[in-house]
């Protein structure tokens, strides 16, 4: 008999012309794993995954890349299947699977057409719970790392990152690169994997998380004949301890034509009421688009530079503010003072209600064309329930956002802003 403890639905608007509803169901297993699943009929495919809260933040300082190591492995083998078997499985229907791994989190996900949703849940299934991690797989795959990280060292925009984060949080994994050194990675073995895995991929930690055009019979039938059979395991060790912070100002001379530049510093979490403040408030200084603050007013109107941004990471207890550039030595130091002008006005004065509303609506805008992606929308939907333990409806989103007063994002500017708050590190040209 197929047992759960709750079951909760929500509605969540689609964003089309169609008149019918996905319904998003939250199914809490009784071993403690957690599943979302999200109806979509009108499309012709289906998207799921499993996201496990284990990132390169809960690596020892001898298991640095670690986190990253394993999400390659899992495709190596499985009790029931070789490499060529996993890769093929989907490609040979059309089908794609994939992994990323975070500081934070590691997920597995697939994307097939809707008559192969037994298949891709399968596949991940036995990827998740049945990874063998081959000895001789694993070997090659160090090669295959030791050849990412020495990619990032010829992009130098990589590097500064990498650098900036280390220097901020030092002597701490949140600090650390993802990928690791050559040095630690190429002294991990398969007994490292299997005890992070046994350390860390309990079943109260682990989400699945589908979208897309799959009929509620098969997949609580999935959820019956596989997910719930998954003997229950609890996290015993998992608490992530906040980092102490460092503030620098370092311009190093490197090998480069242009200078690269890195303005930020640690902000609030995910955790925090304001983190959608922050969001908004980082898409008006320097989001994707391309009338932000940063953008209209240092790359379209001088032409200093061909690429800025800025960007706000939330982590589950603290979060990252960044603004990245690259210019011509010539005008570097000029849109640094540029960069401060945009901070000190946000800081100084509050947003106009008509520059308020159109900066909501721009966001709104944003997340609305995002979710229309049923990919992204599932991993935002499995991260949700991860670190949330729900998932917010597209109008409850929306009524957050539109709540934001413009003396909230002034006062959070005043925060995270501060010239003595913040960071900088640049590199510039021998």
């Amino acid at each position: 008999m197929y047992q759960y403890l709750l079951v909760q639905k929500v509605t969540d608007l689609r964003f089309t012309n169609f008149d019918v509803l996905m319904e998003s169901e939250i199914i809490r297993l009784s071993n403690g794993l957690r599943v979302v699943y999200g109806q979509d009929l009108s499309v012709h495919t289906i998207h799921c995954g499993f996201m496990v809260n284990a990132g390169s933040r809960d690596e020892e300082s001898s298991e640095h890349g670690l986190a990253h190591l394993i999400e390659h492995s899992l495709f190596k083998g499985t009790t029931n299947r070789k490499p060529f078997h996993i890769l093929s499985r989907l490609d040979s229907v059309g089908g794609e699977i994939n992994a990323y791994t975070t500081k934070e989190e590691t997920c597995i996900y697939a994307s097939a057409m809707k008559e192969h949703f037994d298949r891709a849940s399968e596949l991940l299934f036995d990827i998740m719970f049945s990874a063998s991690f081959p000895e001789k797989e694993i070997a090659k795959e160090l090669n295959v790392i030791n050849d990412e990280i020495n990619s990032y060292k010829e992009n130098p925009d990589e590097m500064l990152l990498d650098e900036f984060e280390e220097l901020l949080f030092p002597d701490s994994s949140l600090g650390r690169n993802i990928l690791g050194t050559s040095d630690t990675v190429n002294r991990l073995s398969r007994e490292s994997i299997l005890d992070f895995v046994r350390r860390f991929y309990s079943t109260d930690q682990i989400v699945f998380a589908c979208v897309g055009n799959v009929s509620r019979k098969k997949f609580m039938k999935f959820c019956e004949t596989r997910l719930e059979l998954i003997p229950s395991q609890k996290r015993m060790n998992g608490h992530r301890h906040s980092p102490n912070t460092s503030q620098f100002q370092i311009e190093k001379k490197q090998d480069v034509h242009q200078t690269h530049s890195i303005i930020g510093g640690q902000t609030i979490g995910m955790q925090d009421d304001r983190v959608n403040t922050m969001v908004l408030l980082n898409n008006i200084l320097g989001g994707p688009a391309l009338n932000s603050l940063l953008n209209l007013n240092i790359r379209e109107r001088l032409g200093y530079c061909y690429y800025i941004e800025s960007s706000y990471n939330p982590y589950s207890d603290l979060g990252l503010f960044e603004i990245y550039f690259g210019t011509d030595p010539k005008f570097h130091k000029r849109t640094l003072k540029l960069v401060r002008k945009e901070l000190n006005q946000l800081m100084e004065k509050s947003l106009t209600p008509r520059t308020l509303s159109l900066a909501k609506k721009q966001l709104i805008g944003q997340i609305a064309l995002a979710r229309e992606q049923r990919s992204s929308l599932m991993i935002a939907m499995a991260k949700s329930l991860l670190f949330f333990d729900e998932v917010e409806s597209f109008d409850e989103i929306q009524e957050k956002i539109s709540d934001i007063s413009s003396t909230e994002i002034r006062d959070l500017a005043l925060n995270v802003f501060d010239n003595t708050k913040l960071s900088y590190l640049a590199y510039v040209p021998k």
